[in-house]
């Protein structure tokens, strides 16, 4: 998955973006995204993505 792909359809949110919040924000729960970025806050499809990337990112969470 490249960054500009989109992680959420519902709110338009790529996995870019996703991945800046996190980096910038320290972000370490799919909440914390979910409130920063609003992906995940619709039909919560992409909730497996969002915490996939912040394994990635922050290690096991």
């Amino acid at each position: 998955m490249n960054r500009e792909d989109i992680i959420c359809s519902c709110m338009d949110i790529t996995k870019g973006e996703v991945e800046d919040a996190i980096n910038q924000k320290k972000l370490t729960s799919v909440e914390q995204v979910q409130d920063e970025t609003e992906a995940g806050t619709v039909c919560g499809a992409c909730v497996d993505d969002i915490y996939q990337l912040l394994e990635e990112i922050n290690g096991k969470v």
